[in-house]
């Protein structure tokens, strides 16, 4: 049985004929160089192994892996998902490399154009891995939160919590994958349960620092919603439409808000000639930008916890300027 290791540097190199320099594999791999010839020597009792010029190759009608059973459509299909998790993360995974160059393998023959795409994707993936920074602990912390996932065993973290704080913690993971923020982005994260409480939390893998595996187990209820956003408290209940109240010095402040998705505006004058705005808006960043834009002409009135983000939210661009 080959190793998992023994099993990404054979799809290299049958995803590069031409061959490679070892230190180049050791480079795709992420390990050190020295181990290299240790990785060919056990390959080559599965595969036929050639070294010229300081290239490793493999001889391509050597392999006697089983191919993988999937269609045209089913290939294209995964070809698109994956480029979609390369476009919403910002650390890339090794093992979408690996999936991505099994499957262009499987349609050589019968879909060469469509293979040659998908390892296209698999090479450029695979630049963006040589250049991050962090993206080694970032799998190496997301692999054992699958690991603890898929085993049922409590993990001990450490993690950043809201206040900005690492925090230790034990934490039993349930679902894994991707969440929506207000910024657009996508990360990949995490909810599960606080251990020796009943609260259920997402995290996003960016920040937990630190992570092992417990020998304690748990178990997943059978009616848990992934990613289930909690109902916010102190103002509203929908996270996505914010009921707000606005007092506006003009009238014409509201044109700020026209490309945003909210119900019909009901305007108030008061005596003083200014407006006090009713209106329920859609919760993104770009609420906060157009009241931003509005400038000394537009304030918050309600709800409150939607006040204290967006001062917030303000507070960390003016620390930028200290």
């Amino acid at each position: 049985m080959k190793g998992e290791r023994i099993a990404q540097l054979e799809l290299l190199l049958h995803s590069h004929p031409e061959g490679l320099r070892r230190a180049e594999i050791a480079r795709r791999l992420g390990v050190h160089r020295s181990t290299i010839t240790r990785y060919v020597n056990e390959l080559k009792q599965y595969a036929e192994i050639n070294e010229e010029n300081n290239l490793i190759k493999i001889n391509v009608k050597d392999s006697n892996e089983e191919p993988i059973a999937l269609s045209i459509y089913e290939s294209l299909a995964f070809n698109l998902g994956a480029k979609m998790f390369a476009t919403n993360t910002d650390i890339q995974n090794p093992h979408l490399v690996s999936g991505l160059r099994k499957i262009a393998r499987n349609m050589e023959n019968y879909a060469p154009q469509v293979s040659e795409n998908i390892r296209l994707l698999a090479e450029d993936i695979d630049k963006q891995l040589s250049v991050q920074k962090g993206g080694k602990k970032y799998n190496f912390i997301l692999e054992a939160l699958i690991d603890s996932w898929v085993s049922g065993r409590i993990s001990r973290i450490h993690h950043i919590n809201e206040q900005g704080i690492i925090e230790e913690t034990e934490f039993a993971p349930y679902f894994i994958g991707y969440v929506e923020e207000e910024n657009g982005r996508n990360p990949i994260s995490v909810t599960g349960r606080l251990r020796h409480s009943t609260q259920i939390t997402t995290l996003s893998i960016e920040k937990i620092k630190e992570i092992q595996i417990l020998e304690e187990t748990y178990t997943i209820p059978d009616n848990l919603k992934a990613f289930k956003k909690p109902e916010i408290e102190d103002g509203y209940k929908s996270p996505d439409m914010v009921p707000l109240v606005l007092e506006m010095d003009e009238k014409s402040a509201l044109n700020s808000f026209s490309t945003l998705v909210h119900n019909p505006a009901v305007m108030e004058k008061r005596e003083d000639g200014k407006y006090i705005c009713h209106m329920k808006v859609e919760n993104s960043i770009e609420l906060i930008l157009r009241i931003v834009q509005g400038g000394d002409a537009v304030r918050i009135l309600e709800p409150e916890n939607f006040k204290k983000k967006f001062c917030s939210f303000l507070s960390k661009i003016l620390e930028k300027y200290k």
